[in-house]
């Protein structure tokens, strides 16, 4: 994509009769594919992380409270590391979903 980008950029400028702004057009209109395309993958991995943080947030929670109920330093925080450990393994399992979505999303903008 970002070879095309620049392929297509460079021939906006080779435009000999093209204004100052038609060329500025035209380059926009080349980059909006990679802009797309980056909008695509970083809007997937802030979803993913917004979720694995929401995720932790839940753990460290639990083991506050594990905690404040006089649970123990040493059980909460072996609560929340196994806690934790079941959110890495529950996200690894939507990384395919996840890398489905961007592969259809990039592969409509070809």
């Amino acid at each position: 994509l970002q070879a095309t980008m620049f392929r297509c950029s460079a021939r906006c400028c080779e435009d000999s009769a093209a204004s100052m702004q038609q060329v500025q057009r035209c380059i926009e209109r080349c980059h909006a594919p990679l802009a797309q395309a980056q909008a695509i993958v970083t809007g997937e991995l802030e979803r993913f992380q917004d979720r694995l943080s929401r995720c932790t947030l839940h753990c460290s929670d639990r083991a506050k409270d594990a905690l404040e109920a006089g649970g123990g330093e040493a059980r909460a925080r072996s609560q929340l590391d196994a806690c934790v450990a079941a959110c890495g393994d529950e996200h690894l399992r939507l990384l395919p979903g996840m890398v489905k979505r961007m592969r259809d999303g990039l592969g409509a903008l070809q």
